[in-house]
């Protein structure tokens, strides 16, 4: 089994790019959650300006971005919160 498959959840702005707030990405395993970002930029490159201050959660804990998944993880990016 070279592949997982991992829920990825999104927030806020990124949420109004994608449309929606969950998607499941089949993946290589060994990605990090790099790995997973540049994936979904190169399905949707309007993403890209917010790569740069997301946090990331796997399973609910904050995790860096070397991070790897392991098959079924939720993977939620969260975009820096402004305003009320």
């Amino acid at each position: 089994e070279n592949t997982l498959n991992v829920r990825v959840r999104v927030f806020a702005a990124l949420r109004e790019v994608m449309d929606k707030e969950e998607l499941e990405v089949e993946l290589p395993s060994g990605t990090t959650v790099t790995g997973l970002w540049e994936r979904l930029v190169s399905d949707e490159p309007r993403l890209e300006p917010y790569g740069a201050a997301l946090q990331f959660a796997v399973n609910h804990d904050f995790v860096g971005k070397e991070t790897e998944l392991q098959p079924d993880d939720e993977v939620a990016f969260l975009p820096p919160v402004s305003g009320g």
